[in-house]
């Protein structure tokens, strides 16, 4: 039975999932948002979470021990300089996993983790600044239009030169 046992193993030994974990979170800091396994993106959640605490808290020590935890010194600076400050009037919940369907190799279940006040740009918005399809089409049909010109006078026996 697996009463009170949280640990995911992944099919990876204990050494490996703590670098695979660290790492993903180190992306996540980086890119803001990362796409991977539903199974991954459930196990990187929690260790996200801590580790934006371990930011909002602002201390030497905490910073130490995030960068004993992720081992990069540029994600460590972002935590603490950009994305814990973001976070400072919120008690938890900083990230958010959304299911994006089956993946297309071996049908393993995707999902896109991300900062809950991460902002990306959608296919709804119809502002001409945003990089949506409705955009782009109407951009597409605007530019043929200009382009049309009345053709030049020329004479029949003349060539271009």
């Amino acid at each position: 039975m697996r009463h009170r046992v949280k640990t995911v193993k992944l099919g990876r030994t204990s050494q490996h999932r703590d670098a695979m974990l660290s790492n993903m979170v180190g992306s996540l800091i980086h890119h803001n948002r990362i796409t991977t396994t539903l199974a991954k993106a459930k196990a990187v959640r929690p260790l996200a979470e801590k580790i934006v605490t371990l930011g909002k808290k602002g201390t030497l020590h905490h910073r130490r021990l995030a960068l004993a935890e992720l081992g990069d010194q540029a994600a460590v600076k972002k935590l603490f300089t950009e994305i814990a400050p973001r976070f400072q009037e919120r008690q938890g919940g900083y990230t958010r996993i959304l299911k994006l369907g089956p993946r297309r190799g071996d049908a393993a279940p995707m999902a896109l983790i991300e900062w809950v006040d991460h902002v990306a740009v959608t296919d709804d918005d119809d502002s001409p600044a945003a990089g949506s399809k409705k955009a782009k089409k109407a951009k597409a049909k605007a530019e043929p239009a200009a382009e049309a010109s009345p053709p030049e006078d020329k004479s029949p026996g003349e060539t271009k030169s």
